[in-house]
């Protein structure tokens, strides 16, 4: 996708992830649209939001803050309400030349657990929490262990959008799922 608008969906079902097999949100757009996509590239998609972002905004945590332990990602997997739920960082890798790896992270969260199996496919994007700071999105499921999967680091992905020209001037990025 090189071109289009940030439109609401509604998601209606989940096939869950298991072992071998990843699972898939399944949902619909929405009329209306929040803004026009400014960039699509293996770090995420970017946007122009000229009527505000929907989310609460964040601090930025450079990747040397971030921690192995608890979390929370934000994510939406009924309806059109995003929710928290705990997750785990087991490891951070500062050196992958792969920009979408930067972190192993494990959906620790039972409702989470029970509803999708993990992570599935529909929630890359959805923001990664710890102490207060965003420090980044889900990017991946591993497919042999649907409950793990790969983030990249925020510091990363404002960068891009810097580069993109989309006026982010500060360390701060919205978190909406």
């Amino acid at each position: 996708i090189s071109s289009g608008e940030v439109v609401p969906a509604r998601i209606f079902g989940i096939t869950k992830s298991k072992e071998g097999t990843p699972g898939e949100l399944r949902g619909s757009f929405e009329a209306g649209s929040y803004g026009q996509l400014l960039l699509n590239d293996q770090t995420g998609i970017y946007a122009t939001m000229p009527n505000g972002m929907i989310g609460q905004g964040y601090e930025i945590a450079l990747k040397q803050e971030i921690t192995e332990g608890e979390a929370q990602i934000l994510t939406t997997v009924d309806g059109k309400q995003s929710q928290w739920y705990t997750a785990r960082i087991k490891k951070i890798n500062y050196r992958d030349p792969n920009a979408t790896r930067n972190m192993v992270i494990e959906i620790t969260d039972p409702k989470l657990l029970s509803k999708t199996g993990g992570i599935v496919q529909g929630m890359s994007g959805s923001p990664i929490i710890q102490n207060g700071k965003l420090v980044g999105a889900v990017t991946h499921v591993l497919v042999n262990d649907p409950t793990r999967g790969y983030a990249v680091f925020a510091e990363t992905m404002l960068e891009t959008a810097q580069s993109a020209g989309d006026g982010a001037s500060t360390s701060r990025l919205k978190a909406a799922s």
